[in-house]
C-alpha cells in the first residue's frame, strides 16, 4: 500500500535493483543525493533546504554596540572630568608658593598664594573612617535582623523605613546635626573628657561642639541605610540548601548565620562597605555644618574643629578668586582620585573573594 521501489531484473550490482526513480542499493530506504545541475550547483542536504543565513546586522549585533557604547561612555565621562580638573588646577598649583600635598594652612586668595592640601585630606578619611567604624556594625546587625530573625509583617515595613532615609538630603542631616543633634553630643563630649580625658583622642580643655566626633556620627547616620539595605539583600541571596544544611547539622541559628550566610556575602557586605565609604568621602552639606573650620592635623574628636575636602569647597568657594578656585579645584582633583583608588581597590577584594570561592567549589 506504501511508496515501495519497483523491482528491475538486473542483478549486476550483486542484488536487486530500484528503478532510476530510486537509484539506490536496495533496501536503503532513503532517495540518494542528486546530481549536480548544469551550473555545478549541487543541491542543499537535508531535503529542506539550508538554515537560513545569518544577517550582517541582528538585533543581537545592535544590542552588543550598544552595550559596548554605553559601557566605553562611562570611561569617556571619567576621563572628560580628569582633563577637566587638571586644565584648571594646572595653574593654581603653578602660581602656589608651598608644597600641596604636605602644607596645612589654606590662604589661596593673597598676593602670593599658599594652600595645601594635608589637613583637609586628614579631616576628610578621619571622619569617614570613624563613620563607618560606627555605621557598618550597625547596619549589618539591621541587616541579619531583617533579612532572618524578623517576622515577615515586621522586617517589610522596616526595610521600607531604612530605605527612606536614603531619600534625606544631606542638608536636611546636617541642619538636624547642627541644630538638634549637636547638644547631646556636646554633654556626651564633656563626660568623655571628664572620665576618659587621659586619653588623646578625648583630651583637651575645650571648646565642645561642631567637632569630628559630631560630623562622624552624622556621617554615619546618613551611611547606615546605604549598608543596610545592600547588605540585607545580599544576605537574602543566601542559598537556601545551604542554610538547611547547616540547621541539619545541629547549627544554631547564629552559627547558620556565622557558617552559612557571612561567608556567602562577603564579597556584597565588602561593596556595601567600599560604597558607603565613597558617600562619607565626597560628603558636602551635611560635614560643612557640623565640622568646625580648622586647618589642623589632630586625632582629638571632641574638641571644635577638623574639616574636609568637600566641605572647605563648600564654605570657601563664594568668596574665592580665579586662583581660589582653581585651588579648590585642584582638592577636588585629589578627592576624585582618593575615590576612584577607593572604588578600584573594593573591586579588587570583591573578584579576589569570588576567584577565591569559585576555586573552592
Amino acid at each position: 500500500m506504501g511508496d515501495y521501489p519497483s523491482r528491475s531484473a538486473s542483478t549486476s550490482a550483486g542484488g536487486p535493483g530500484v528503478t532510476g526513480r530510486h537509484t539506490g542499493s536496495a533496501g536503503d530506504g532513503v532517495s540518494p543525493i542528486p546530481p549536480d545541475d548544469r551550473l555545478g550547483n549541487r543541491p542543499p542536504l537535508g531535503g529542506g533546504g539550508a538554515l537560513p543565513t545569518k544577517s550582517r546586522f541582528s538585533m543581537e549585533t545592535g544590542f552588543r554596540g550598544l552595550s559596548t557604547a554605553a559601557g566605553a561612555m562611562v570611561l569617556v565621562i571619567i576621563v572628560a572630568i580628569a582633563i577637566f580638573l587638571i586644565s584648571k588646577a594646572v595653574p593654581a598649583l603653578n602660581a602656589n608658593t608651598e608644597n600641596f600635598l604636605t602644607y596645612k594652612a589654606w590662604f589661596p586668595n593673597e598676593a602670593e598664594p599658599r594652600f595645601g592640601i594635608a589637613a583637609l585630606a586628614f579631616g576628610t578619611v578621619l571622619t569617614s573612617v570613624i563613620a563607618l567604624i560606627v555605621a557598618v556594625p550597625i547596619a549589618l546587625g539591621i541587616a541579619l535582623f531583617l533579612s532572618h530573625y524578623a517576622p515577615k509583617r515586621l522586617a517589610t515595613p522596616l526595610g521600607f523605613t531604612i530605605d527612606l532615609l536614603a531619600a534625606v538630603p544631606s542638608v536636611v542631616f546636617g541642619l538636624w546635626g547642627r541644630d538638634v543633634f549637636s547638644e547631646p553630643v556636646k554633654s556626651f563630649s564633656i563626660w568623655l573628657n571628664e572620665y576618659f580625658g587621659w586619653i588623646p583622642i578625648f583630651g583637651g580643655d575645650g571648646p565642645f561642639g561642631r567637632s569630628i566626633l559630631l560630623g562622624s556620627l552624622v556621617l554615619a547616620i546618613m551611611v547606615l541605610p546605604i549598608v543596610t539595605s545592600l547588605s540585607r539583600e545580599v544576605f537574602q541571596q543566601t542559598p537556601g540548601m545551604n542554610e538547611e544544611a547547616a540547621l541539619a547539622l545541629g547549627a544554631t541559628k547564629w552559627e547558620m548565620v556565622r557558617t552559612a550566610v557571612l561567608p556567602y556575602g562577603k564579597p556584597g557586605v565588602i561593596a556595601a562597605v567600599m560604597l558607603g565609604l565613597g558617600r562619607a568621602l565626597g560628603e558636602t552639606i551635611a560635614l560643612a555644618l557640623t565640622l568646625g573650620t580648622t586647618f589642623v592635623i589632630s586625632f582629638n574628636l571632641i574638641e571644635s574643629g577638623g574639616n574636609s575636602i568637600a566641605a572647605n569647597i563648600a564654605n570657601t568657594f563664594g568668596e574665592a578668586n580665579a586662583t581660589g578656585r582653581g585651588a579648590l579645584i585642584a582638592s577636588g582633583l585629589l578627592l576624585f582620585a582618593i575615590t576612584l583608588v577607593v572604588n578600584m581597590a573594593a573591586r579588587a577584594i570583591i573578584y579576589r573573594r569570588r576567584e577565591f570561592r569559585d576555586s573552592a567549589a
